[in-house]
């Protein structure tokens, strides 16, 4: 079950590594307009505030690959309570598919991460 647990926060850790790609250097492109629905001029608008949020989503990730890497069981599951939280308050305020994108995925890791310990 740990490798199970591992594998499933490795992935929820690359998620957010494409996340990240994706608001900080992709977001004013035609492939991060299309993944977040956007029209050119709110893609312009808003960069800013994409990287930021894309910034963030990396900090996610790094709890999660020191997790991995070193930093154990306290972070990954600090972690992954911080994706699932984000995840929700971006579901309420922003698109309800973050649940699936980032909730579904984080809940799964963490079920798996404190099974196996």
């Amino acid at each position: 079950m740990r490798v199970v647990a591992e594998v499933l926060v490795g992935l929820v850790a690359l998620l957010h590594v494409y996340i990240l790609v994706l608001e900080m250097f992709l977001w004013k492109t035609p492939r991060g307009r299309k993944a977040f629905g956007l029209t050119e001029e709110f893609a312009e608008q808003t960069a800013a505030l994409a990287a930021n949020q894309g910034l963030y989503n990396g900090f996610l990730a790094a709890a999660l690959a020191w997790g991995l890497l070193g930093g154990g069981f306290q972070f990954q599951v600090y972690g992954l309570v911080c994706v699932i939280v984000a995840g929700i308050y971006g579901a309420l305020t922003a698109s309800r598919r973050i649940l699936f994108v980032q909730v579904v995925p984080g809940t799964l890791a963490l079920v798996a991460v404190l099974v196996a310990s």
